[in-house]
This record gives C-alpha cells, sequence and structure tokens, in this order.
C-alpha cells in the first residue's frame, strides 16, 4: 500500500526516501483494513525512530501533508534488497551469507531487546548495499508489523478480521501461523528461510498457494540446504539453517545474539571488505 519516492532535502541536498500511504489507496479500503494500515505506517515510522542500529533502516521525517496523506522520510539506500540480488545473481556462497545474515542478527538484536518482534523478515524486507566506504553494508527495512512481546490481542482480531495474515507465509514462524504466542524466535525461524534462501536460491517449501505453504511450515520437515543447492554448504552452517528452522520455538537458538555467535564459529574463511568491493565495482546496478 505504500509509495517511495527519491528525494533531496532542500537545505542540507541530503539524498533520502520518502513512502507515503495516499488518502485515496485508503478510501478504497473496507474500514478495518484502512485502520489496519494506517496502524502499520505509524508503527513502522515509531520503530525506526526508536532503534538505533547501523544495520536498521534510518528515520529522518515523519508527519501528515495538508491533503492527508501520511509520509514518514528515510536514509536512501543504495544498493537492492536481498530477493532482487538472488534473482538477478543467483544463490551467495556460504560466507557471504554469514556476513550478512551477522548483520541481521544486529539489527534483530537491538529490536528484541526493546521488546519488539519483526514479523516480517524476508528477503525483499533486507537490503544490502553500500555505506560510506563499507560494501556489503546490510539493513533491514519494513517495520510495519512490528509487534511489542508485552502486547495485547488488539491487532491480531483486527488482522483477523480484516482477513489478512501477519507476515509473509513463505518465510513465517509456524507460531505466527497458528496464533501461538511469538517472541524474538518467530524472526530467527524467517531468517533461517532467508539463509536457505540466499543458499540455495529457492524457497523452503514450494507451494501454489498461501494456505498450502502455511501447512507445510507447519507439518513438513525442510530438505536440507545441501541437497538443493548449486554451491559448497558447510555442515556446520547447515545444521544452524536447520535449528533455526525448527518447528518449536524452544529448539531455536535462543537470541540473535547467540546465533550471530554460532554463525561466527563456523570454520569458513570469512568473507572480506576487499570481496565485496569488488563484488560491488562489478556488479553495481544503475
Amino acid at each position: 500500500m505504500g509509495e517511495v519516492y527519491r528525494a533531496t532535502h532542500r537545505m542540507l541536498a541530503r539524498p533520502a526516501a520518502i513512502k507515503l500511504i495516499r488518502p485515496e489507496v485508503l478510501a478504497e479500503r473496507t474500514g478495518e483494513t484502512a485502520q489496519l494500515a494506517v496502524a502499520r505506517f505509524r508503527r513502522e515510522a515509531e520503530a525506526a525512530a526508536n532503534l538505533r542500529s547501523p544495520h536498521t533502516v534510518a528515520l529522518y521525517d515523519f508527519g501528515v501533508t495538508e491533503d492527508g496523506t501520511l509520509y514518514f522520510v528515510m536514509e536512501l539506500l543504495l544498493g537492492m534488497d536481498l530477493e532482487s540480488l538472488v534473482r538477478r545473481e543467483g544463490p551467495l556462497p556460504a560466507k557471504r551469507v554469514i556476513h550478512i545474515l551477522r548483520q541481521v542478527c544486529e539489527s534483530l538484536e537491538e529490536a528484541h531487546a526493546s521488546g519488539l518482534v519483526h514479523r516480517d523478515i524476508k528477503p525483499a524486507n533486507i537490503h544490502v548495499g553500500r555505506v560510506g566506504l563499507r560494501h556489503d553494508f546490510v539493513t533491514v527495512l519494513d517495520f510495519g508489523l512490528v509487534k511489542s512481546v508485552a502486547g495485547g490481542k488488539s491487532e491480531e482480531s483486527l488482522v483477523t478480521e480484516a482477513g489478512l495474515t501477519p507476515g509473509t507465509p513463505a518465510y513465517m514462524a509456524p507460531e505466527m501461523m497458528s496464533g501461538e504466542t511469538v517472541d524474538g524466535r518467530a524472526d530467527l525461524y524467517s531468517l533461517g528461510c532467508v539463509a536457505y534462501y540466499l543458499l540455495t536460491g529457492q524457497l523452503v517449501f514450494e507451494a501454489e498457494a498461501p494456505l498450502q505453504m502455511i501447512v507445510k511450515h507447519l507439518q513438513n520437515v525442510p530438505v536440507p540446504p545441501s541437497l538443493r543447492a548449486e554451491i559448497q554448504v558447510p555442515q556446520a552452517l547447515e545444521r544452524l539453517v536447520l535449528t533455526c528452522l525448527a518447528k518449536r520455538p524452544a529448539d531455536r537458538p535462543p537470541s540473535a545474539t547467540e546465533l550471530s555467535r554460532l554463525l561466527a564459529e563456523v570454520d569458513i574463511e570469512p568473507w572480506s571488505e576487499e570481496e565485496a568491493t569488488r563484488w560491488w565495482r562489478m556488479h553495481q546496478p544503475a
């Protein structure tokens, strides 16, 4: 429901991205879905404003225009999201996947410590590119579905009334689909799905309809990524990805901090800044 525009600050000449929901778009929705869209839009802005990790998208401004258009202004990112990256270039080498995942963990560490669960971690919501002199710098986007762990069930009932799914079925944790209590480990399940996609170029489960996808995440056992990948997947990394994909939250890593530590322990040569710089010089999109 959002539109994003490239912009330049008049006084600072600083590039930025403006995200908005136009009033006419909301007018086309029913009362419940319009209310939900506005709530998610405001929540995304509030979450971005309160999180300070360099791997969480930075918010510059938020407000409502004279004609009632909701908007917020955020940093303009140079690069592409992970879904676009894999579709364009294919699966990524294991050491680069680890490099990316650990940066996502840093963003999630702060969100979870603040009592927030992102609930929509997927390749399209993870941006990678150049920030300053660093390449392959990761930024987590779109906190529109963020939920407080201590929050009530008012939004969940609104979602049900509107007939909507709070998340993306291909990357949703089983407990989100079954309506159970959700905490930061749901984001780690989703991050496991992201890791699987980065290594194989394929989803954990394939399905023709969202309901079929949900059933598979609830019941099916994932095929190990090494059996579907065209590149070599270290056994330690594969075990860690499959641990993130455990059906029960208690069987997953307990926190993003612990997951990052375990990723760092995978015995593989690290992805270097030199390699990242060389890659982006060859593949930088126009």
